[in-house]
C-alpha cells in the first residue's frame, strides 16, 4: 500500500507538471506516454503468440503524434500524415514474407494497437489546442474530473457497492460505485467552471458526464482485453499501480468524445 501511494504521488506530480511547465513539454510528455502504451500494448499481444508488427507501429505513431502537435505548435500542414499511407500498406507486404498461421490477426493488432493507444492521446492534446492556442484549463480539468470519478467510483463502491455493474469483465465494480464517480466527477466539474470560465457551467456538467461514462467504458474494455489474454496488470512501469495502459485506460475512451463534444460546441 505505500508503494502504491508513493508511486501515485510522484504520478501526480509528474502528470501536473507536464500540464504547467508549456506546450512543447505538454506535448512530448503526451507523445511519449502514447509510445509507451503502444510498446504494452504489442508486448501483450506477443505473449499469445501474435506477432503485430510493432517497428511500422511506432513510426507511424510519432509521424501521427507530431503531424497533429506539429500543426499547433510550428503551423505544420497536415499533409505530412500522408507518409502513414504507404506504412499501412507497408504492413500487408511485410505480412506476405512471413511464415505466420494468424496473418490477418497480426495485422489487425498493429492497427488496433494505434487506435487504441495512440490516437486518444492525439484526441486528448488537439482538445488541448482546441480553440487554436494552448488552454491549460481543457488539459488539466480533463485529468481532475477523470481522477474525480475514479476517486469517487473507488470510495462509493467500497462503502456501498452491491449491485456488480459488469462482473464478466471487472467483478469489482458496482453500479453504486458507478454513480458516486459520476457525482463526484460533476462536483469537480462544478468547482472548475468557477474558476475556468472559458466554457459555461452547463459544458463543464457535460464533459464531466461524459469522463465518467466513457472512462468506466474505457475501464472495462481494457479489462476485458487483459481477461482474454489472462494478464493482471499492462506492465510493471508503476510499481503497485502496474503499466501505463492500466493508469489511462479511463483516457482511451473518454478523450476522442470530448474532443469531439468540444469541437461542436466550439465550431
Amino acid at each position: 500500500m505505500k508503494t502504491r501511494a508513493v508511486t501515485g504521488s510522484i504520478f501526480v506530480l509528474v502528470m501536473l507538471a507536464s500540464l504547467l511547465t508549456g506546450t512543447y513539454v505538454f506535448v512530448g510528455f503526451y507523445m511519449f506516454l502514447s509510445l509507451v502504451c503502444l510498446i504494452e500494448f504489442f508486448t501483450l499481444v506477443k505473449t499469445t503468440g501474435l506477432r503485430p508488427h510493432s517497428t511500422i507501429g511506432y513510426v507511424a505513431a510519432i509521424i501521427l503524434f507530431f503531424s497533429i502537435a506539429g500543426r499547433f505548435l510550428f503551423q505544420f500542414e497536415t499533409k505530412w500524415l500522408l507518409i502513414n499511407i504507404p506504412l499501412f500498406f507497408g504492413i500487408f507486404i511485410k505480412e506476405l514474407y512471413r511464415k505466420s498461421k494468424l496473418p490477418f490477426n497480426n495485422i489487425a493488432y498493429t492497427f488496433l494497437g494505434l487506435i487504441y493507444a495512440v490516437v486518444p492521446f492525439v484526441f486528448y492534446v488537439s482538445s488541448a489546442f482546441i480553440s487554436g492556442i494552448y488552454n491549460l484549463h481543457i488539459a488539466l480539468g480533463f485529468f481532475l474530473m477523470l481522477w474525480g470519478n475514479d476517486t469517487g467510483a473507488y470510495l462509493f463502491g467500497v462503502k456501498f457497492g452491491k449491485t456488480r455493474l459488469f462482473e464478466r469483465h471487472s467483478p469489482k465494480k458496482s453500479w453504486e460505485g458507478f454513480i458516486g464517480g459520476v457525482f463526484t466527477s460533476m462536483l469537480v466539474g462544478y468547482i472548475l467552471s468557477i474558476y475556468f470560465t472559458d466554457y459555461a457551467f452547463y459544458h463543464w456538467m457535460i464533459m464531466a458526464f461524459i469522463i465518467s461514462c466513457f472512462g468506466t467504458l474505457g475501464d472495462l474494455v481494457e479489462s476485458m482485453f487483459k481477461r482474454s489474454i489472462e494478464i493482471k496488470d499492462s506492465g510493471k512501469i508503476l510499481p503497485g499501480h502496474g503499466g501505463l495502459l492500466d493508469r489511462f485506460d479511463g483516457l482511451l475512451l473518454s478523450a476522442p468524445i470530448i474532443f469531439v463534444y468540444l469541437y461542436l460546441i466550439t465550431y
